[in-house]
Protein backbone atom coordinates (compact mmCIF):
# COMPACT_ATOMS: atom_id res chain seq x y z
CA UNK A 1 0.00 0.00 0.00
CA UNK A 2 1.39 2.86 -0.82
CA UNK A 3 0.57 5.62 1.84
CA UNK A 4 0.45 9.34 1.28
CA UNK A 5 1.42 11.90 3.75
CA UNK A 6 1.47 15.80 3.87
CA UNK A 7 4.19 17.52 2.89
CA UNK A 8 6.34 17.60 6.15
CA UNK A 9 7.16 21.25 6.63
CA UNK A 10 3.85 22.67 5.40
CA UNK A 11 2.23 20.50 7.82
CA UNK A 12 4.61 21.14 10.23
CA UNK A 13 4.60 25.40 9.50
CA UNK A 14 0.56 24.87 10.22
CA UNK A 15 1.25 22.63 13.49
CA UNK A 16 4.21 24.50 15.12
CA UNK A 17 4.97 27.66 13.53
CA UNK A 18 7.23 29.65 15.77
CA UNK A 19 8.98 27.57 16.93
CA UNK A 20 12.52 27.27 16.00
CA UNK A 21 13.92 25.46 13.38
CA UNK A 22 17.20 26.63 12.30
CA UNK A 23 19.48 28.36 14.02
CA UNK A 24 23.24 29.09 12.44
CA UNK A 25 26.03 31.72 13.97
CA UNK A 26 24.32 34.56 11.85
CA UNK A 27 20.60 34.04 11.49
CA UNK A 28 17.54 31.62 12.85
CA UNK A 29 13.57 30.75 11.28
CA UNK A 30 11.42 29.57 12.62
CA UNK A 31 9.12 26.49 11.07
CA UNK A 32 6.79 29.57 9.16
CA UNK A 33 9.49 31.42 7.89
CA UNK A 34 11.61 28.80 6.57
CA UNK A 35 7.93 27.28 5.01
CA UNK A 36 7.94 30.71 3.35
CA UNK A 37 11.22 30.55 2.41
CA UNK A 38 11.15 26.99 0.75
CA UNK A 39 8.18 28.11 -1.06
CA UNK A 40 9.76 30.91 -2.62
CA UNK A 41 12.82 28.75 -3.14
CA UNK A 42 10.86 26.16 -5.10
CA UNK A 43 9.41 29.19 -7.33
CA UNK A 44 12.92 30.52 -7.87
CA UNK A 45 13.77 26.73 -8.98
CA UNK A 46 10.90 26.37 -10.79
CA UNK A 47 11.75 29.91 -13.32
CA UNK A 48 15.49 28.47 -13.47
CA UNK A 49 13.49 25.02 -15.25
CA UNK A 50 13.66 22.75 -12.70
CA UNK A 51 10.26 20.37 -13.09
CA UNK A 52 8.41 17.67 -11.35
CA UNK A 53 10.13 14.27 -11.56
CA UNK A 54 13.92 15.84 -12.70
CA UNK A 55 16.99 13.90 -10.64
CA UNK A 56 18.10 17.83 -9.70
CA UNK A 57 21.86 17.42 -8.05
CA UNK A 58 22.61 19.59 -4.88
CA UNK A 59 26.37 20.70 -4.25
CA UNK A 60 26.30 22.86 -1.28
CA UNK A 61 27.73 23.55 2.28
CA UNK A 62 25.92 23.34 5.41
CA UNK A 63 23.72 26.26 5.45
CA UNK A 64 20.00 27.18 6.18
CA UNK A 65 19.98 28.24 2.28
CA UNK A 66 20.96 24.26 1.46
CA UNK A 67 18.11 23.20 4.06
CA UNK A 68 15.92 25.29 2.12
CA UNK A 69 16.81 23.54 -1.30
CA UNK A 70 16.63 19.83 -0.07
CA UNK A 71 13.04 20.88 1.18
CA UNK A 72 12.56 23.26 -2.25
CA UNK A 73 13.34 20.15 -4.05
CA UNK A 74 10.97 17.85 -3.01
CA UNK A 75 8.31 19.81 -2.89
CA UNK A 76 8.57 20.55 -6.61
CA UNK A 77 8.53 16.73 -6.80
CA UNK A 78 11.84 16.37 -8.07
CA UNK A 79 14.55 14.06 -6.75
CA UNK A 80 17.39 15.31 -4.72
CA UNK A 81 20.79 13.91 -5.50
CA UNK A 82 23.37 14.45 -2.46
CA UNK A 83 26.99 15.31 -4.03
CA UNK A 84 29.64 15.35 -1.90
CA UNK A 85 31.81 18.82 -2.18
CA UNK A 86 34.89 17.56 -1.16
CA UNK A 87 34.88 15.02 -4.08
CA UNK A 88 36.86 15.53 -7.13
CA UNK A 89 36.00 17.21 -10.41
CA UNK A 90 35.69 13.66 -12.28
CA UNK A 91 34.52 12.26 -9.47
CA UNK A 92 31.37 14.39 -9.00
CA UNK A 93 30.75 13.99 -12.98
CA UNK A 94 30.61 10.71 -12.64
CA UNK A 95 27.70 10.63 -10.46
CA UNK A 96 26.16 13.34 -12.43
CA UNK A 97 26.38 11.27 -15.35
CA UNK A 98 25.36 8.66 -13.42
CA UNK A 99 22.15 10.00 -12.05
CA UNK A 100 21.11 11.20 -14.99
CA UNK A 101 21.26 14.91 -13.59
CA UNK A 102 19.43 17.45 -15.44
CA UNK A 103 20.38 20.90 -13.03
CA UNK A 104 23.23 21.30 -10.11
CA UNK A 105 21.91 23.51 -7.54
CA UNK A 106 25.65 25.18 -6.04
CA UNK A 107 27.30 27.58 -4.52
CA UNK A 108 28.89 30.02 -6.65
CA UNK A 109 32.57 29.44 -5.21
CA UNK A 110 31.57 25.61 -5.88
CA UNK A 111 30.93 26.28 -9.60
CA UNK A 112 34.52 25.17 -10.85
CA UNK A 113 34.13 21.53 -9.02
CA UNK A 114 31.81 21.00 -11.97
CA UNK A 115 32.63 20.54 -15.49
CA UNK A 116 29.75 21.29 -17.82
CA UNK A 117 31.72 19.86 -20.70
CA UNK A 118 29.04 18.64 -24.11
CA UNK A 119 26.51 17.18 -21.78
CA UNK A 120 23.06 19.04 -21.24
CA UNK A 121 23.60 19.52 -17.51
CA UNK A 122 22.25 22.88 -16.44
CA UNK A 123 23.76 24.90 -13.47
CA UNK A 124 22.16 26.94 -10.88
CA UNK A 125 24.43 29.08 -8.81
CA UNK A 126 22.45 30.05 -5.60
CA UNK A 127 23.65 33.50 -5.07
CA UNK A 128 21.83 34.08 -8.83
CA UNK A 129 18.68 32.88 -8.03
CA UNK A 130 15.94 35.42 -9.96
CA UNK A 131 14.27 37.40 -7.43
CA UNK A 132 10.91 37.97 -8.94
CA UNK A 133 7.83 35.74 -7.50
CA UNK A 134 6.50 33.25 -10.08
CA UNK A 135 3.09 33.98 -8.39
CA UNK A 136 2.52 30.32 -9.35
CA UNK A 137 1.39 27.15 -6.87
CA UNK A 138 3.69 24.88 -7.79
CA UNK A 139 4.26 23.28 -4.23
CA UNK A 140 3.00 19.46 -3.32
CA UNK A 141 0.90 19.16 -1.09
CA UNK A 142 1.25 15.35 -0.58
CA UNK A 143 4.15 12.88 -0.42
CA UNK A 144 3.69 8.89 -1.43
CA UNK A 145 5.57 6.96 1.11
CA UNK A 146 7.40 4.78 -1.61
CA UNK A 147 8.27 8.08 -4.02
CA UNK A 148 12.17 8.59 -4.14
CA UNK A 149 12.76 11.44 -1.95
CA UNK A 150 17.10 11.70 -2.48
CA UNK A 151 19.54 9.55 -3.71
CA UNK A 152 23.20 9.34 -2.15
CA UNK A 153 25.88 7.63 -3.57
CA UNK A 154 27.34 5.00 -1.40
CA UNK A 155 31.76 6.48 -0.15
CA UNK A 156 32.60 3.77 -2.99
CA UNK A 157 35.10 1.89 -1.00
CA UNK A 158 35.55 0.04 -4.03
CA UNK A 159 34.65 0.50 -7.51
CA UNK A 160 32.49 2.84 -8.32
CA UNK A 161 29.83 4.70 -5.77
CA UNK A 162 26.18 3.24 -6.18
CA UNK A 163 23.35 5.80 -6.07
CA UNK A 164 21.27 4.54 -2.92
CA UNK A 165 17.05 5.68 -3.39
CA UNK A 166 15.59 6.54 -0.44
CA UNK A 167 11.74 7.08 -0.23
CA UNK A 168 10.18 9.68 1.77
CA UNK A 169 8.52 6.72 3.54
CA UNK A 170 12.23 5.57 4.82
CA UNK A 171 12.99 8.94 5.69
CA UNK A 172 9.73 8.55 7.83
CA UNK A 173 10.68 5.32 9.45
CA UNK A 174 14.30 6.00 10.15
CA UNK A 175 12.92 9.21 12.10
CA UNK A 176 9.90 7.31 14.08
CA UNK A 177 11.98 4.85 14.62
CA UNK A 178 14.39 7.13 16.46
CA UNK A 179 11.94 8.81 18.17
CA UNK A 180 10.93 5.89 19.73
CA UNK A 181 14.69 4.83 20.44
CA UNK A 182 15.66 8.41 21.87
CA UNK A 183 12.40 9.91 23.16
CA UNK A 184 11.44 12.82 22.34
CA UNK A 185 11.00 16.12 23.96
CA UNK A 186 9.67 19.06 23.16
CA UNK A 187 12.67 21.20 24.35
CA UNK A 188 15.35 18.88 22.02
CA UNK A 189 17.34 20.63 19.80
CA UNK A 190 20.23 18.84 17.60
CA UNK A 191 23.59 19.95 16.96
CA UNK A 192 24.14 19.46 13.27
CA UNK A 193 27.72 19.28 12.30
CA UNK A 194 27.97 16.38 10.08
CA UNK A 195 27.87 17.13 6.28
CA UNK A 196 23.97 17.74 4.97
CA UNK A 197 25.05 15.71 1.98
CA UNK A 198 25.76 12.63 4.34
CA UNK A 199 22.84 10.58 5.73
CA UNK A 200 23.38 11.39 8.96
CA UNK A 201 23.44 14.89 8.24
CA UNK A 202 20.46 14.56 5.63
CA UNK A 203 18.34 12.32 8.63
CA UNK A 204 18.88 15.09 10.90
CA UNK A 205 17.12 17.77 8.57
CA UNK A 206 14.59 14.99 7.74
CA UNK A 207 13.61 14.48 11.59
CA UNK A 208 13.64 18.09 12.34
CA UNK A 209 10.31 18.79 10.65
CA UNK A 210 8.78 15.40 11.39
CA UNK A 211 9.20 16.29 15.18
CA UNK A 212 9.12 20.13 14.94
CA UNK A 213 12.42 20.00 16.31
CA UNK A 214 15.31 22.96 16.29
CA UNK A 215 18.47 22.20 14.54
CA UNK A 216 21.45 23.97 15.59
CA UNK A 217 23.36 24.16 12.18
CA UNK A 218 27.32 24.14 11.67
CA UNK A 219 28.73 24.82 8.32
CA UNK A 220 31.74 22.19 9.27
CA UNK A 221 33.35 20.69 12.68
CA UNK A 222 35.00 22.75 15.30
CA UNK A 223 35.19 20.86 18.94
CA UNK A 224 35.43 24.73 20.50
CA UNK A 225 32.13 25.76 18.48
CA UNK A 226 30.63 22.66 19.38
CA UNK A 227 30.96 22.39 23.22
CA UNK A 228 29.89 26.08 22.88
CA UNK A 229 26.46 25.21 21.37
CA UNK A 230 25.68 22.73 23.73
CA UNK A 231 26.63 24.90 26.51
CA UNK A 232 24.90 28.14 24.97
CA UNK A 233 22.73 26.93 22.66
CA UNK A 234 19.86 24.50 24.60
CA UNK A 235 21.61 22.04 22.61
CA UNK A 236 20.33 18.35 23.79
CA UNK A 237 21.49 16.35 20.91
CA UNK A 238 24.50 15.75 19.07
CA UNK A 239 25.54 13.42 16.43
CA UNK A 240 29.60 12.34 16.48
CA UNK A 241 32.04 10.03 15.25
CA UNK A 242 34.61 8.90 17.77
CA UNK A 243 37.45 11.04 16.45
CA UNK A 244 35.07 13.89 17.10
CA UNK A 245 34.28 13.45 20.54
CA UNK A 246 37.31 12.83 21.66
CA UNK A 247 38.22 15.96 20.34
CA UNK A 248 35.08 17.35 21.97
CA UNK A 249 36.54 15.77 25.27
CA UNK A 250 40.26 17.35 25.06
CA UNK A 251 38.62 20.57 24.72
CA UNK A 252 35.98 20.19 27.03
CA UNK A 253 39.05 20.75 29.47
CA UNK A 254 37.18 20.60 33.10
CA UNK A 255 33.89 21.97 32.17
CA UNK A 256 30.88 19.98 31.99
CA UNK A 257 27.77 19.52 29.94
CA UNK A 258 24.40 21.26 31.14
CA UNK A 259 21.77 18.70 32.82
CA UNK A 260 19.47 19.47 29.68
CA UNK A 261 22.78 17.94 27.46
CA UNK A 262 21.18 14.48 27.20
CA UNK A 263 22.52 12.81 24.06
CA UNK A 264 26.14 12.14 22.55
CA UNK A 265 24.87 9.52 19.40
CA UNK A 266 28.14 8.04 18.60
CA UNK A 267 28.34 6.39 15.13
CA UNK A 268 31.01 4.61 12.87
CA UNK A 269 32.24 1.99 15.18
CA UNK A 270 32.55 0.95 18.65
CA UNK A 271 33.51 3.70 21.15
CA UNK A 272 36.85 3.07 23.37
CA UNK A 273 36.55 1.89 26.42
CA UNK A 274 38.65 5.26 28.00
CA UNK A 275 36.44 7.65 25.68
CA UNK A 276 33.35 5.88 27.30
CA UNK A 277 35.03 5.89 31.05
CA UNK A 278 35.70 9.60 30.52
CA UNK A 279 32.36 10.54 29.08
CA UNK A 280 30.91 8.63 32.31
CA UNK A 281 33.09 10.56 34.78
CA UNK A 282 31.43 13.61 32.84
CA UNK A 283 27.94 12.35 33.01
CA UNK A 284 27.86 12.53 29.46
CA UNK A 285 25.47 10.09 28.46
CA UNK A 286 26.68 8.37 24.87
CA UNK A 287 24.66 6.38 22.33
CA UNK A 288 26.51 3.96 20.41
CA UNK A 289 24.79 3.28 16.62
CA UNK A 290 24.88 1.08 14.08
CA UNK A 291 23.95 2.17 10.63
CA UNK A 292 24.61 2.96 6.85
CA UNK A 293 23.37 4.95 4.09
CA UNK A 294 21.07 1.77 2.61
CA UNK A 295 19.05 2.02 6.45
CA UNK A 296 18.62 5.82 5.97
CA UNK A 297 21.33 6.55 9.01
CA UNK A 298 21.00 4.38 12.80
CA UNK A 299 19.23 0.71 12.27
CA UNK A 300 20.75 -0.57 15.67
CA UNK A 301 21.59 1.67 18.77
CA UNK A 302 22.96 1.03 22.15
CA UNK A 303 21.60 3.18 25.35
CA UNK A 304 23.81 4.41 27.27
CA UNK A 305 23.05 2.03 30.27
CA UNK A 306 25.22 -0.87 28.68
CA UNK A 307 27.22 0.98 27.27
CA UNK A 308 30.30 -0.72 29.96
CA UNK A 309 28.76 -4.25 29.95
CA UNK A 310 28.23 -4.32 26.45
CA UNK A 311 31.16 -2.44 25.40
CA UNK A 312 31.80 -2.67 21.60
CA UNK A 313 28.33 -3.50 20.98
CA UNK A 314 26.13 -1.35 18.42
CA UNK A 315 23.04 -2.28 20.64
CA UNK A 316 19.48 -3.89 19.22
CA UNK A 317 18.02 -2.87 16.34
CA UNK A 318 15.31 0.02 16.19
CA UNK A 319 11.53 -0.79 17.35
CA UNK A 320 10.87 -1.39 13.33
CA UNK A 321 13.88 -3.21 12.78
CA UNK A 322 15.02 -6.33 12.64
CA UNK A 323 18.51 -7.89 12.73
CA UNK A 324 20.03 -11.26 12.17
CA UNK A 325 23.67 -13.25 11.49
CA UNK A 326 23.99 -15.13 8.68
CA UNK A 327 26.98 -17.84 7.59
CA UNK A 328 26.64 -20.33 4.61
CA UNK A 329 22.89 -19.18 3.61
CA UNK A 330 22.15 -20.31 7.48
CA UNK A 331 20.71 -18.19 10.60
CA UNK A 332 23.81 -18.04 12.77
CA UNK A 333 23.73 -18.84 16.50
CA UNK A 334 24.35 -16.69 19.27
CA UNK A 335 28.39 -15.53 19.67
CA UNK A 336 28.46 -17.14 16.32
CA UNK A 337 30.58 -14.52 13.97
CA UNK A 338 28.55 -14.15 9.90
CA UNK A 339 27.22 -11.42 7.86
CA UNK A 340 25.03 -8.97 9.45
CA UNK A 341 21.45 -8.76 7.77
CA UNK A 342 19.11 -6.04 8.33
CA UNK A 343 15.31 -5.78 8.10
CA UNK A 344 12.69 -2.53 7.88
CA UNK A 345 10.65 0.22 6.40
CA UNK A 346 13.84 2.37 6.65
CA UNK A 347 15.65 0.34 4.29
CA UNK A 348 16.11 1.43 0.41
CA UNK A 349 14.39 0.23 -1.87
CA UNK A 350 17.24 0.03 -3.94
CA UNK A 351 20.46 0.98 -5.66
CA UNK A 352 19.77 3.81 -9.07
CA UNK A 353 19.98 1.87 -12.32
CA UNK A 354 21.78 -1.18 -10.35
CA UNK A 355 19.09 -4.10 -10.65
CA UNK A 356 21.71 -6.47 -10.31
CA UNK A 357 23.21 -4.94 -7.14
CA UNK A 358 19.74 -4.69 -5.72
CA UNK A 359 18.55 -8.09 -5.97
CA UNK A 360 22.38 -9.30 -4.53
CA UNK A 361 21.42 -6.61 -1.49
CA UNK A 362 18.02 -6.77 -1.28
CA UNK A 363 16.77 -10.59 -0.66
CA UNK A 364 13.48 -11.22 0.80
CA UNK A 365 13.42 -8.11 2.35
CA UNK A 366 16.98 -8.47 4.09
CA UNK A 367 19.88 -5.95 3.45
CA UNK A 368 23.00 -8.20 3.31
CA UNK A 369 25.19 -5.19 4.79
CA UNK A 370 28.36 -7.23 3.69
CA UNK A 371 29.30 -6.19 7.57
CA UNK A 372 30.40 -9.22 9.66
CA UNK A 373 29.55 -9.52 13.23
CA UNK A 374 27.68 -11.68 15.74
CA UNK A 375 24.96 -11.50 17.87
CA UNK A 376 25.31 -12.68 21.64
CA UNK A 377 22.86 -14.50 23.88
CA UNK A 378 21.08 -11.19 24.95
CA UNK A 379 20.49 -9.95 21.48
CA UNK A 380 23.44 -7.08 21.48
CA UNK A 381 24.97 -6.83 18.20
CA UNK A 382 28.86 -6.31 17.34
CA UNK A 383 29.70 -5.27 14.90
CA UNK A 384 33.69 -6.90 13.59
CA UNK A 385 34.14 -4.75 10.07
CA UNK A 386 33.96 -4.76 6.35
CA UNK A 387 33.59 -8.10 4.84
CA UNK A 388 36.03 -6.54 2.18
CA UNK A 389 38.28 -5.33 4.98
CA UNK A 390 38.68 -8.87 6.77
CA UNK A 391 42.50 -9.76 6.91
CA UNK A 392 42.87 -13.33 6.52
CA UNK A 393 46.33 -14.46 8.39
CA UNK A 394 47.86 -17.90 8.37
CA UNK A 395 43.60 -19.06 7.79
CA UNK A 396 42.36 -16.93 10.69
CA UNK A 397 40.22 -13.87 10.44
CA UNK A 398 41.91 -10.93 11.97
CA UNK A 399 39.22 -7.88 12.16
CA UNK A 400 40.73 -4.73 11.56
CA UNK A 401 38.23 -2.57 14.16
CA UNK A 402 39.25 -4.82 17.03
CA UNK A 403 43.18 -4.16 16.60
CA UNK A 404 42.01 -0.47 15.81
CA UNK A 405 39.84 -0.52 19.15
CA UNK A 406 43.25 -1.66 20.88
CA UNK A 407 45.06 1.04 19.58
CA UNK A 408 42.44 4.38 20.37
CA UNK A 409 42.40 2.92 23.87
CA UNK A 410 46.21 3.75 24.68
CA UNK A 411 46.33 7.27 25.84
CA UNK A 412 48.85 8.88 23.82
CA UNK A 413 47.51 7.62 20.53
CA UNK A 414 44.72 10.06 18.64
CA UNK A 415 43.39 8.09 16.07
CA UNK A 416 43.97 4.87 14.28
CA UNK A 417 43.74 2.84 11.16
CA UNK A 418 44.59 -0.93 9.99
CA UNK A 419 45.08 -2.80 7.20
CA UNK A 420 45.87 -5.95 5.72
CA UNK A 421 49.37 -5.99 3.43
CA UNK A 422 50.90 -8.83 1.73
CA UNK A 423 52.84 -11.42 3.68
CA UNK A 424 54.62 -13.85 1.96
CA UNK A 425 54.42 -16.33 5.23
CA UNK A 426 51.16 -15.92 6.47
CA UNK A 427 49.19 -14.64 3.21
CA UNK A 428 48.40 -11.01 5.04
CA UNK A 429 49.58 -9.37 8.19
CA UNK A 430 48.15 -6.23 9.90
CA UNK A 431 49.52 -2.98 9.23
CA UNK A 432 48.82 0.12 11.71
CA UNK A 433 48.54 3.60 10.54
CA UNK A 434 48.60 5.66 13.98
CA UNK A 435 48.40 9.68 14.65
CA UNK A 436 49.68 10.49 18.05
CA UNK A 437 48.78 12.53 20.84
CA UNK A 438 52.32 12.65 22.42
CA UNK A 439 55.58 10.80 21.45
CA UNK A 440 55.66 7.70 21.41
CA UNK A 441 57.70 4.75 20.08
CA UNK A 442 56.62 1.75 17.64
CA UNK A 443 58.12 -0.89 19.90
CA UNK A 444 56.17 0.69 22.75
CA UNK A 445 53.23 0.51 20.46
CA UNK A 446 53.76 -3.04 19.60
CA UNK A 447 54.66 -4.07 22.87
CA UNK A 448 50.72 -2.58 23.92
CA UNK A 449 49.75 -4.05 21.31
CA UNK A 450 50.97 -7.96 22.40
CA UNK A 451 50.04 -7.53 25.70
CA UNK A 452 46.36 -7.44 24.62
CA UNK A 453 46.04 -9.12 21.30
CA UNK A 454 46.68 -12.75 19.99
CA UNK A 455 50.12 -12.91 18.16
CA UNK A 456 48.57 -13.02 14.79
CA UNK A 457 46.51 -9.64 15.27
CA UNK A 458 49.55 -7.60 16.79
CA UNK A 459 50.62 -4.82 13.14
CA UNK A 460 53.29 -6.20 11.44
CA UNK A 461 54.22 -2.41 11.25
CA UNK A 462 53.38 0.81 11.77
CA UNK A 463 53.52 4.58 10.13
CA UNK A 464 53.28 7.88 12.07
CA UNK A 465 50.78 9.67 10.31
CA UNK A 466 49.34 13.79 11.19
CA UNK A 467 46.20 12.78 10.49
CA UNK A 468 44.23 9.76 8.88
CA UNK A 469 42.35 10.07 5.42
CA UNK A 470 38.75 10.54 6.28
CA UNK A 471 35.45 10.88 3.96
CA UNK A 472 33.00 13.76 4.57
CA UNK A 473 31.29 11.44 7.09
CA UNK A 474 34.95 10.75 9.21
CA UNK A 475 34.99 7.23 7.90
CA UNK A 476 38.43 5.71 7.86
CA UNK A 477 39.06 5.23 4.18
CA UNK A 478 41.40 1.79 4.32
CA UNK A 479 41.83 1.92 0.27
CA UNK A 480 43.84 5.26 0.94
CA UNK A 481 46.20 3.58 3.49
CA UNK A 482 46.43 0.52 1.16
CA UNK A 483 47.38 2.84 -1.75
CA UNK A 484 50.22 4.36 0.67
CA UNK A 485 51.63 0.98 2.03
CA UNK A 486 51.98 -0.36 -1.55
CA UNK A 487 53.58 2.87 -2.91
CA UNK A 488 56.14 2.93 -0.32
CA UNK A 489 57.44 -0.91 -0.97
CA UNK A 490 57.68 0.02 -5.11
CA UNK A 491 59.93 2.87 -4.05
Amino acid sequence: MNQQMPNWLKQRAELTPDRLAVKTTSEQVTFHQLHRRVQFRAQQLSLSGVTKGEHVAILMKNSIDMIETIHAVMSIGAVAIMLNLRLTRQELMWQILDGEVVHVICNGELKEKISNGKNSLHIIINEELPQENANVELYELDFQANQVATIMYTSGTTGHPKGVMHTFGNHWSSAVGSALNLGLLPTDRWLLAVPLFHISGLSIVMRSVIYGMGIVLHERFNATKMNQAIMNDKVTIVSVVTTMLQQMLDQLDKQRYPDSFRCMLAGGGPVPKSVLEECQNRKIPVYQTFGMTETASQIVTLTPEHSMTKLGSAGKPLFSCQVKIVKDGKECIANEEGEILVKGPNITKGYWKRDDETKKALQDGWLHTGDQGYIDDQGFLYVLDRRSDLIISGGENVYPAEIESILLSHPKIKDAGVVGVEDKRWGQSPYAFVVLHEQLMKTDIIEFCQNQLATYKVPKDITFLDELPRNAANKLLRRALKERVNKGRLQ
